[in-house]
Order: C-alpha cells, then sequence, then structure tokens
C-alpha cells in the first residue's frame, strides 16, 4: 500500500484525473486502458458503472504501482467508500461532502476528495479532512470561480470535475488547481468503440497541463 501523502504526491503530479463513466465493466476497462497508454495515469473509476467494484479489483490486478493511481468515484455513503477500498481503490471522490465518509478514508488513510460548489462547503470539506475538494460542477462554476475563491482560500486544494476540456484546461491550472478531473471530453470515442481517441486526446490533455504549469 502506497502511503497517503506520497500517493497524494503521484496524483498532483499526474495533474489529470480521467473521470470514467461507462455502459458496463467491459467498456470501463478499455477506457481505463487508453487512458493510461495515453499517459492519465490517474483513473476514477465511477460507482454509476454497473459492476464498478469488480472494475476497480481487476484494474488493481492488472497494472504494478507505478502505473496507475486508481481511485473510486460517484461514493455517496462510507460503505460505498470500504467496498471500494477493498477492491483497490487507492482514493475516493464524492459529489458532495459526506462526512462518515471522509471519516471513514481518513481512518484507513486513504485520500478522499469531496464535491463542494460553495465557499461555505469547501471551508466544510476542508475542516473535515478532505485531502483535495472537488469543485463541482466545474460546467456551472468555471475557473474564474476557482480564480475568486483563491482570493480569501489561497490554501484551499482544489481540483474541478466537469466542463473541463482541452480548450479550457490551462485556464483551470492557472486558476489554482492542483489537477483536473476530465470525463467525457477525454473519453466520449468509447460510445463508437474509438478508444485511440481517447489515448491521443489523454496525451494532449497531460501536454496542456504541463505546459499550464511551466508558464
Amino acid at each position: 500500500m502506497i502511503p497517503k501523502l506520497k500517493l497524494l504526491g503521484q496524483l498532483i503530479d499526474s495533474g489529470v484525473v480521467a473521470v470514467v463513466r461507462a455502459e458496463n465493466s467491459e467498456q470501463a476497462k478499455k477506457i481505463a486502458d487508453a487512458c493510461i497508454k495515453g499517459g492519465v495515469a490517474a483513473i476514477e473509476i465511477t460507482f454509476t458503472v454497473p459492476g464498478a467494484a469488480s472494475v476497480i479489483e481487476e484494474l488493481a490486478n492488472t497494472y504494478k504501482s507505478g502505473e496507475l493511481i486508481l481511485g473510486a468515484g460517484t461514493v455517496l455513503d462510507p460503505e460505498t467508500a470500504r467496498i471500494a477500498i477493498l477492491a483497490g481503490a487507492q482514493y475516493v471522490v464524492c459529489p458532495s461532502l459526506n462526512l462518515d465518509t471522509v471519516k471513514l478514508c481518513n481512518r484507513y488513510q486513504v485520500p478522499c476528495m469531496p464535491g463542494a460548489q460553495t465557499i461555505k462547503e469547501i471551508i466544510e470539506a476542508m475542516e473535515a479532512g478532505a485531502d483535495i475538494v472537488k469543485v463541482f460542477p466545474g460546467e456551472t462554476l468555471g475557473p474564474t470561480f476557482v480564480k475568486a475563491v483563491k482570493g480569501p482560500l489561497p490554501q484551499a486544494p482544489l481540483m474541478p470535475t466537469g466542463g473541463v476540456s482541452l480548450e479550457n484546461v490551462s485556464e483551470w491550472i492557472k486558476a489554482g488547481c492542483l489537477a483536473v478531473g476530465v470525463g467525457g471530453n477525454l473519453t466520449a470515442g468509447a460510445k463508437k468503440g474509438d478508444y485511440q481517441s481517447i489515448t491521443e486526446i489523454g496525451r494532449q490533455f497531460v501536454e496542456k497541463v504541463r505546459l499550464a504549469r511551466a508558464q
């Protein structure tokens, strides 16, 4: 098991978290494989995927430590979080703050990233012990929201999910985000069976994050 602080460092270094939603477990695994080929090492298997725990377990057994930073997403409660952790999830992502879920993750020293969309919710998540606060939904909040939050809360560890695209990913990073979560704008090709496009787009996301950080 990778120590929590080291794992967080790896996730932040990676810069891009692929948010995997799929129609079935096989499609989810193919999306994950394509992302990893493109250099997107952080994969979040959401619990909207049928058999999500089994997908997490299979990916955990397939890839060596360091090749994959494996997380569980759309975790609504501590019961689901525990299932995900036992299956092999190394971090847990939630759409909103559930105090019992954060408490459980802290008990087992697993990074937890609850969602928030207001200053009040961000502060509450940090006070509860969240490691990173997911800015969600990113489509409606935008990079300017992050920039505004960073005024009074420069210490807030933020990562957006939703609405992150190749066109605006640099804006999110420059606004102060530690990393970005990318869903459909990365994985849309899966609906047509075009997994090569996921690999190529993944490479572009990784490069744009790298350049934005350098600037």
